[in-house]
């Protein structure tokens, strides 16, 4: 978080120095609320996988359709198409088939072979603290993804980012301080997989979803986000050798069938209701 508000903070200094000043306290404070729920996202996501595997934790922390779904409903009082609402069912029917294939397999045979499997190797020990924390995540990316929806209007999208990924960025360092995490002496190789976060997954990947917001419900955005476990398995099988089972690539297949869904259900829906 910190690298990548580094390479926004120059160029939004340039092109929207104005536009920050002249926002009032109140713009300010949600950016900075966005900021503490995608810090506390983060927080909880990443600690999970100390204690549960890659599966159930990316499959628990993409949950978030549900929490955005109930909250559009709940406290915004918005209808979702049909196809949506389809899409999400499905959807999580996959992520519920990815947690009860890993439960099923045990804490050693969640598909970890051999020592090469790195942090992988501590799958299964504490799976309800680790999964817990996953879906605290997914709770927390939800209420981001709202804030950033009800104040995108207000904001560039420039401005947006550095705001927020420099309020997570503080807030994530004070806490690394207080817990006395050790934050400089990295090997080279950590700092450049560092860098390649910074730049790749959230200068690219999170600005997308915050641009996306921007055209698309908070629903739908929120359920795209349900491809990561399909990525994560493909990756984690050639840095970690965890091979998918049948059943889990059905439960990808799944997810995917509900992405899908979804995204008929988004392109079917009335434009006022697309937009919100």
């Amino acid at each position: 978080m910190v690298l990548a508000s580094l390479v926004l903070l120059p160029m939004a200094l340039a092109t929207r120095r104005r536009e920050i000043r002249g926002l009032s306290p109140r713009s300010l404070l949600l950016a900075a609320v966005a900021g503490l729920f995608l810090a506390a996202h983060f927080t909880a996501w990443i600690t999970s996988l100390e204690y549960t595997s890659v599966a159930s934790s990316a499959a628990l922390v993409t949950t978030n359709p549900v929490w955005v779904g109930l909250a559009t409903v709940l406290l915004f009082r918005e209808r979702l198409p049909g196809l949506t609402i389809a899409g999400i069912g499905v959807s999580l029917l996959g992520c519920l088939l990815i947690i009860w294939v890993d439960a099923a397999a045990g804490p050693t045979a969640t598909g970890v072979a051999g020592s090469a499997a790195g942090a992988a190797g501590a799958a299964g020990r504490q799976p309800m603290l680790g999964n817990s924390l996953a879906l605290a995540g997914a709770v927390c990316i939800s209420a981001y993804l709202l804030t950033g929806r009800r104040i995108a209007a207000s904001f560039s999208l420039l401005a947006y980012v550095t705001l927020v990924y420099g309020a997570a960025a503080v807030m994530l360092m004070l806490a690394a301080m207080a817990a006395g995490v050790e934050l400089w002496r990295y090997p080279a190789t950590g700092w450049a997989a560092l860098a390649g976060l910074a730049l790749v997954p959230q200068l690219i990947g999170h600005t997308a979803f915050n641009w996306s917001l921007r055209r698309l419900s908070p629903t739908f955005v929120a359920l795209s986000i349900l491809g990561e476990p399909v990525g994560s398995a493909i990756l984690a099988s050639l840095l970690f050798t965890e091979i998918p089972s049948a059943l889990q690539l059905a439960a990808f297949a799944t997810l995917l069938a509900g992405i899908a869904i979804a995204a008929l259900g988004e392109r079917r829906a009335p434009p006022a209701a697309a937009a919100g």
